[in-house]
Order: structure tokens, then sequence, then C-alpha cells
């Protein structure tokens, strides 16, 4: 296995890496501290980095893309989260629904919703699961309960689909203009078979979002309602009636699934990656007790488990990337998952230890650090639910 980059993965990378100093750092903790969720939003600095590449990066060639594999993407998202978290994920979900776009869409769906995406810079995309009443259950319902998981209501009516209910917390839902969604269209059957998943625009009669959540961390980065009244899909637009799309035990798993673990661990990468230089940083120019306190050994100790994490992480990062770009399945991407939420927890905690009273204050780096990793906890459902995935294992080995 070498990991050795090549040309096009070491240009990505260095591009990345220019547009979070040059672009991202200047202003994320400015976007972070604005009170209201809705406006911490910056279409101007989001356009830029389209115009760069960063929102259209998993688009297939034959659609206009540059179509990198899943190394590159993950040094990408690294990159950018040295500079923003949030703004690394804004740009990311899209590639989620881009691979799921290449790889469960048919070809009229391909031409129609990737043309317009490739068009436009304000164009964002995110999928529609989580509900009120309805999230980890969605992920592993229960055998025993058909009614268990998400409420949202799909009935055919001819050509037609009318969908009515609503969703949660859910990516760019205030600002997308493309939406993958989950409703039920069998009541008598348990998500994992009586599930279909819509494409459903902007525009689409009956729909339209809601309240925008205000989170700790992650401010940049929008989450909101989805609200469906009458909402009028057509045939056209649905993407797949085989049943539930998030279930951990499903056989068959979509690009869109595929990526999902490992761009949340690469962009966990990236906030150790930015904490280990800010450790670094004040332990080179502090001086505590008469002794810079790079020379003293509890920091030292500290700075040390910071980095040997981070480079655990980065390596666990590249093996996934690569095993999804050689298409060998594994459990490594839920494991990889597990292991960014502790990793970045225990680094972004140390680097703001470090800093001391001064890690505290909320418009400090250190504490959004902290802030934005918190979130890990409940990202794609909580750590115990993805280590089920080890019942793979256990299957594979019999």
């Amino acid at each position: 296995m070498d990991f050795t980059l090549n040309d096009q993965q070491h240009e990505w990378q260095a591009k990345a890496r220019r547009f979070a100093e040059d672009d991202i750092r200047p202003v994320s903790l400015a976007r972070d501290r604005i009170l209201d969720p809705a406006q911490t939003w910056d279409w101007d600095l989001f356009k830029k980095g389209s115009r760069l590449g960063f929102r259209t990066l998993a688009v297939p060639k034959e659609y206009g893309g540059p179509g990198t594999d899943f190394v590159t993407q993950a040094l990408v998202m690294a990159e950018l989260a040295r500079g923003d978290s949030a703004i690394s994920k804004a740009f990311s979900q899209n590639w989620k629904w881009s691979h799921l776009i290449a790889s469960a869409c048919t070809p009229e769906q391909k031409q129609r919703f990737l043309s317009a995406f490739m068009a436009d810079d304000t164009f964002v995309m995110g999928k529609g699961i989580t509900e009120p009443n309805a999230g980890s259950d969605n992920r592993l319902p229960p055998e025993d309960d058909v009614r268990a998981g998400m409420r949202l209501k799909a009935e055919r009516k001819g050509e037609e689909w009318i969908l009515n209910g609503e969703k949660c917390f859910i990516a760019n839902a205030n600002i997308g203009k493309l939406f993958f969604v989950d409703a039920r269209s069998d009541p008598s059957k348990s998500v994992k078979e009586g599930v279909t998943m819509f494409l459903v625009p902007r525009d689409t009669p009956g729909f339209r979002s809601g309240k925008v959540f205000n989170k700790n961390g992650w401010r940049f980065y929008q989450n909101a309602e989805l609200i469906f009244e009458n909402a009028r899909v057509p045939q056209a637009n649905v993407v797949d009636q085989s049943g539930g799309h998030g279930n951990l035990d499903k056989g068959e798993r979509t690009g869109g699934d595929l990526f999902g673990d490992l761009e949340l661990a690469a962009n966990a990468l990236g906030v150790c990656m930015s904490a280990c230089e800010s450790a670094m940083t004040l332990a080179k120019s502090r001086t505590q007790g008469g002794k810079p306190l790079a020379e003293q050994q509890s920091v030292q100790l500290k700075l040390g488990r910071m980095n040997m994490l981070t480079e655990a992480l980065r390596s666990y990062v590249l093996r996934v990337a690569w095993e999804h770009d050689q298409k060998l399945a594994s459990a490594n991407a839920g494991f990889v998952m597990n292991f960014s939420t502790d990793v970045i927890q225990e680094v972004t905690q140390i680097n703001m230890d470090l800093h001391g009273a001064a890690g505290f204050t909320m418009d400090a780096h250190a504490a959004k650090l902290v802030r934005d990793g918190i979130i890990w906890t409940h990202l794609a459902g909580d750590n115990v639910q993805r280590m089920k995935v080890v019942r793979r294992l256990v299957k594979a080995a019999k």
C-alpha cells in the first residue's frame, strides 16, 4: 500500500491550503460570532471556493467535473477544515450528493441535475432523513415495530407523489436548491422496505424550508427544517423504491453512503491539524515560570499526544480513502468515523487546556475548535450505533 501522492493530488491539496489560509481563516472567527444562525453563511466566500472547484470536486468527468478520487477528496477536506471545519463541510456536503447522483440516479436525472449543478456557483444540495420524532430508528429500526422511523408520508397520485410532513436538522435546508428526501411510501412496511427516495428541487409546489437551527459549533454550516404540505413531486424524480437508505446493515452502499464516514473523519483530521499548529505556536511563544512552555515536560507530553493521535488519524483516513478508490469492502469507514470522534475531542481539549484561561474566551480559536469538535458526538448517528458495524465482521467470519 503506497500513499505517495500523485501530481493531481498534490495540486488539489496545495490549492485547498492556499484557499484556507488566504480566504477562510481571515473570516472564520468573525462568521462564527454572528448571533443569527441564518446570517453566518457567506455567499461571496462560497462562490469563490466554487469557482476554484471545491463545490464540484466529486462530479464525474463525463458531466463536466474533475472526477477526483477519494484520496484527493480527503486531502482537500482536511486542508479546508484546517481553516474552518464548518466551511469545509459546506463544500464537501455537495460531494456526498454528487456521488449519490452518479451512483443511484437514472441517466436522465444525472443529465438534468448535474448540468444545473455544474452551471451555478450557488447550487448546493442536501438530504432529508431526520425528523422531529425519527432519528436513530431510521438507521437501526427495531425489528418488531414497522412504525418506527420516519413519518414523512408519500402517496402516489398518477404521475405525481404527494408528500406531507417535515424533516429537521437538514444540511443546507434554508439555502439549497436540490434535496434527496426519504419518505414512507408504504406504511405497512418498515423503513428498511417501505421508503422511497425522491429528488426535490427548491421550487417544488408545497415545499419550503422552516426554522434555521442555532448550533454551538459548526455555525457557518446551515441546518434547518424542510416542510412538506401537499408537496407535488413527479414520478420522474423518484430515485429508488427499494427501501431504506440509512440502514447500517444495508448490503449495497451507494457512493453517498461510502463517502459519509470518510468525509467526517477527513474533516476531523483538519481540525486536529489546526489544533496541533495552535498548540505548537503557543508553546514556542509563551513563557511561564521563567521557562518557555516548549521546554516544559508536561507541555511536551501533551504536544506529543496531540500529534501522535493526529498522525494516527491521518493514516487511517488515507487508508479508508484508498480502500474506497480500490472498491474494497471493509468496516473501516465506520471505524475511522468513531476513531475520529474520539481523536478530535481529545486533541482540541488538550489544545484548549494548554491555552489556559485564554482558551475559554468565546472568541478564541482554541474554544471554537472544541465547539466544532463536539459536533462529532452526534453526526450520522452516535458512536454506539456506528460500532454495530462490527456485525458485518461477524457475518463475514462465518
